[in-house]
């Protein structure tokens, strides 16, 4: 492990005082921990991953050698590895940091002080080194020269030494570059003087990040090439969770998955709805069927909430009017597909409706068409950084949301040759090919399909007064795909209960739900909507595991 810094540059490293020219010098050298490469690549390319693996740990350890046996340092003090009695919040220096997202030509020459990860470290001679700082995203380019009372030979060597991903502090001076700067977010350059690594990362990472954040278009250019490229599978990445977190990909994915949720909130509360918390344990299954995770609760049959819906109808007969949800929902469902999974965010909305459950329908058309407007305006960085890696085209979508009955999306479906059952769900393929038909006479991507077969809907649906084979339930598509399913609730006690019977339900595990309706109930209707399905289609991603932090399907928990 690393020498341990001398006092001067731990003073220097709190102060960040002038240089101290009674340093000692202080190499490091690093823990060996080298790990087997991905298994998902080809043998050429993970032998030559592992060939370039084992030469960047020889030259780390051949630096870090020298940099120990080298002459005394008149300026160790400005680098080195703080140890961790040092970082256990001992001192409050009154140091000034700066955000790399901030740096800009504004501050040229002006001094700063600057913390993140070591994305990657070039050595140009033995007189120059580069490093690109990353920071939540945004990247600048710190360069280390040698130049007397300032950066040292030993300080390149102890530079280049460092492990990629290493959390690091640089203190150094803005300067503009006369050309543009490829390699990183900000178009200036950080002239280092200081540089001391808070925390390294392993030698030898489970995978590269430029690795991870390839686009196809790069796979199909370098087959065209020869050139071997390592492709880093969906498993690997899900395995190291934490890596692949840093792409600049995931980075937008979540931070538009962020804004999803914070634009629903502020919507919602913007037209008088309150937020509740439902619990996530309860007696019996709130969507009916056995999908459901069973556990002892206490020496009583329990299981996780598939939604929070019958308890946000409990709180509409509670007085609240209008609520809505973010929460945790649980399917038990062996669904193997691009869409599904065991645990996912739910954003639930139930409110009392006068007359006509197309009330519900019109929260819907302006609460999605604010959040896709908002989206656009607000996380263009972070769509250009999903774009780049999985290039997708924009949503389309009308000011006024399409509206469709579900026999109207039949008979589309008939007219192109498509066989579909009137009194029966939709399947994958039938909701993709509805969607194409929608895009190409209506120019969207989302819309809205009600009233659809009663037998296909949960068994607190209210039928349709004029037709009791059809419901006044609702789905809503982005791209061909369900986000969302919606209807008017049943809100007669004899009637939920005969409904929640005649579908197989136990009434005793529903008992307190069904007797909110006896003591006076409103009519009033709602929907619930996956989260990660609307990041995925808004951004056109193939898979929802790569919308999910850390997604729970069946074969997956952990980590």
């Amino acid at each position: 492990m690393a020498s341990e810094p001398s006092p001067e540059t731990l003073t220097s490293y709190l102060k960040l005082s002038d240089t101290d020219d009674n340093g000692s010098s202080h190499g490091d050298s690093l823990e060996k921990n080298p790990e087997e490469p991905p298994k998902n690549i080809s043998k050429k390319a993970a032998k030559k991953e592992a060939m370039k693996a084992e030469k960047l740990k020889k030259q780390q350890q051949m630096a870090a050698s020298a940099a120990q046996i080298d002459e005394l340092d008149p300026l160790a003090s400005n680098y080195g590895d703080i140890p961790l009695k040092e970082l256990q919040s001992k001192d409050i220096s009154g140091r000034v940091w700066t955000e790399v997202k901030s740096l800009s030509e504004e501050l040229k020459d002006t001094e700063v002080l600057i913390r993140g990860q070591a994305q990657t470290i070039r050595a140009v001679s033995k007189n120059m080194a580069f490093i690109v700082l990353r920071e939540r995203g945004f990247t600048v380019q710190c360069v280390f020269t040698i130049a007397p009372g300032f950066v040292s030979k030993q300080m390149v060597k102890f530079v280049t030494g460092l492990s990629r991903e290493s959390y690091i502090d640089v203190y150094g001076v803005v300067s503009v570059p006369g050309v543009a700067i490829k390699g990183s977010s900000q178009q200036v350059e950080v002239q280092g003087r200081k540089i001391f690594c808070i925390n390294r990362a392993i030698p030898t990472l489970p995978f590269n990040l430029e690795d991870a954040a390839r686009s196809e278009a790069e796979f199909i250019k370098a087959e065209q090439t020869g050139e071997q490229l390592v492709r880093v599978g969906q498993d690997t990445r899900l395995n190291n969770r934490v890596l692949d977190m840093r792409t600049p990909a995931n980075q937008g994915i979540f931070r538009i998955q962020y804004q999803v949720c914070n634009l629903f909130r502020m919507f919602l509360s913007s037209e008088d709805f309150v937020e509740i918390h439902t619990p996530k344990l309860i007696a019996g299954a709130s969507e009916g069927g056995s999908a459901v995770f069973k556990l002892d609760y206490k020496g009583q049959p329990a299981c996780l909430a598939q939604s929070p819906q019958l308890h946000k109808q409990m709180a509409i007969c509670g007085n609240f009017g209008r609520v809505f949800e973010v929460g945790h929902v649980f399917r038990a469902e062996d669904s193997f597909t691009h869409r599904h999974l065991c645990e996912f965010t739910g954003l639930d909305v139930e409110m009392e409706i006068k007359e006509h459950y197309f009330e519900v329908l019109d929260i819907v058309d302006r609460l999605f068409v604010y959040i896709f407007d908002e989206l656009n305006q607000k996380c263009k960085k972070e769509l250009e950084a999903v774009n780049k890696q999985y290039p997708f085209e924009p949503l389309k979508y009308l000011w006024k949301t399409l509206l469709l009955t579900f026999k109207e999306g039949i008979e589309m479906l008939k007219e192109a040759g498509i066989d579909a059952d009137p009194l029966g769900d939709l399947n994958t393929e039938t909701e993709r090919k509805l969607g194409q038909l929608v895009r190409e006479k209506y120019d969207t991507d989302f819309y809205i399909l009600h009233r659809y077969p009663l037998a296909v809907r949960p068994f607190y649906t209210m039928p349709c007064y004029d037709d009791d084979l059809y419901s006044n339930s609702f789905d809503v598509f982005i791209r061909g795909e369900e986000i969302i399913s919606g209807a008017q609730r049943v809100h007669d006690a004899e009637f939920l209960s005969n409904r929640a019977q005649a579908l197989g339900i136990d009434l005793k595990t529903i008992s307190t739900y069904v007797d909110s309706f006896r003591y006076g109930a409103p009519t009033h209707g709602g929907f619930g909507v996956g989260l990660e399905r609307v990041v995925m289609l808004f951004c056109g991603l193939n898979n929802i595991r790569k919308t999910s932090l850390f997604p729970r399907d069946p074969q997956r928990l952990a980590p």
